[in-house]
């Protein structure tokens, strides 16, 4: 089993990953001083309930943890202010109190939503992540939670900490082919904005990761939670570095939001935000490889690099307005300098980028 720490203070939390590791959870839930007296409850989505629900129920309640679990649809869509109150609902009649804790068993949705519920029930109370995607490796880590609004992905959240996270390799086992590959999509984000000699691991081991390798896998998300967890530790609410997480994702998010959460999955979108992210750059007079390097390495990985042409390009743009990062008629982007490295632009005007839209209409 590998072990990190996302280093804040008094609120500091472990990172496990490893091959079977589930199978220690009650230790691992003593570890992190869960209450056994207190309801605990599994945040958990259709998909996922039907391959490992019963098992993560019988696991704690053979540990002396009280625990019922909420399932909710799978999908995007369920990051939703229904959904959440549904969840709501749940925790009151399961008797949840201030000391009890909510666990999301899923991907990255389910992550999000179970963790809002989290920050926002009772005005916040504990809870784990056990992530069954390789997505979640990115957005089991941080503390971001969210739910999302018909025209804005993840406007409606907070900042609410794990307990610890918990990375089983073989809850990823079962993943469909089109998750992997959406999933890796984040993986190669963390090389392309920090560490080049993991971007050209990742080339050398595409056959290894998309095989779902568990060696490979363990290291690659090891790296990944690694890259993660130092941004976090020094900027946790977004000041400043923490931006540097979110390359790919101002054209990735509006892509989402335009083709209704359900067309594009979130590391499809992302891939093609990177691409046009290392078109961007340029337009500043950065080098051409860096565009030939990152769409070579998505290309390889069978995801997208380009935007569908029947997305409108005006209602994209006007996505990309409700972002969270746009400000006073300018766009918080980040732009990458040479193969791990970034910076963040605050000076990206909305045509700089709308000709980047329409020049990845335009990507065979």
């Amino acid at each position: 089993m590998r072990e990190l720490t996302v280093e804040l203070g008094e609120r500091s939390y472990p990172i496990y990953i490893g091959q079977g590791i589930l199978t220690n959870i009650s230790a691992l839930f003593d570890r992190a001083k869960l209450s056994r007296k207190s309801p605990l409850l599994i945040v958990t989505d259709e998909s996922v309930a039907a391959l490992h629900l019963e098992r993560v129920l019988t696991l704690l309640r053979d540990g002396g943890f009280a625990v019922t679990a909420c399932v909710v649809p799978a999908g995007e869509t369920s990051k939703s202010l229904a959904q959440l109150e549904g969840i709501v609902t749940a925790a009151l009649q399961a008797g949840l109190d201030r000391n009890s804790a909510i666990i999301a068993l899923g991907g990255g949705v389910v992550g999000d939503l179970a963790g809002f519920a989290a920050a926002s029930f009772m005005r916040g109370i504990r809870f784990v992540q056990i992530p069954t995607t390789i997505l979640a490796h990115d957005s089991s880590v941080g503390g971001k939670v969210a739910v999302n609004h018909p025209m804005a992905k993840n406007i409606i959240g907070a900042f609410h900490q794990p307990e610890l996270v918990l990375f089983d390799i073989d809850l990823l086992l079962t993943l469909p082919e089109r998750d992997v590959k959406a999933g890796l999509s984040e993986v190669i984000k963390h090389g392309l904005i920090w560490d080049a000699a993991f971007t050209q691991w990742c080339d050398e081991n595409a056959d290894k990761l998309l095989g779902l390798d568990p060696e490979a896998l363990s290291y690659a998300l090891y790296i990944g939670c690694q890259v993660k967890a130092i941004v976090v530790s020094q900027d946790e609410r977004e000041n400043d570095l923490r931006a540097i997480l979110n390359l790919g994702h101002t054209i990735g998010h509006a892509l989402e939001a335009v083709a209704g959460y359900g067309e594009l999955l979130h590391g499809e979108a992302i891939a093609i935000g990177m691409v046009g992210a290392a078109k961007l750059a340029q337009q500043f007079g950065y080098s051409e490889d860096i565009h030939t390097v990152t769409r070579g390495l998505f290309v390889k990985y069978g995801l997208p690099v380009r935007i569908p042409s029947h997305l409108d390009t005006d209602r994209i743009m006007s996505a990309m307005m409700h972002d969270k990062k746009f400000k006073e008629g300018t766009m918080v982007y980040i732009i990458p300098t040479e193969i791990g490295k970034v910076e963040i632009r605050k000076d990206v005007t909305s045509q700089q980028v709308r000709e980047i839209v329409d020049l990845l209409k335009g990507e065979k």
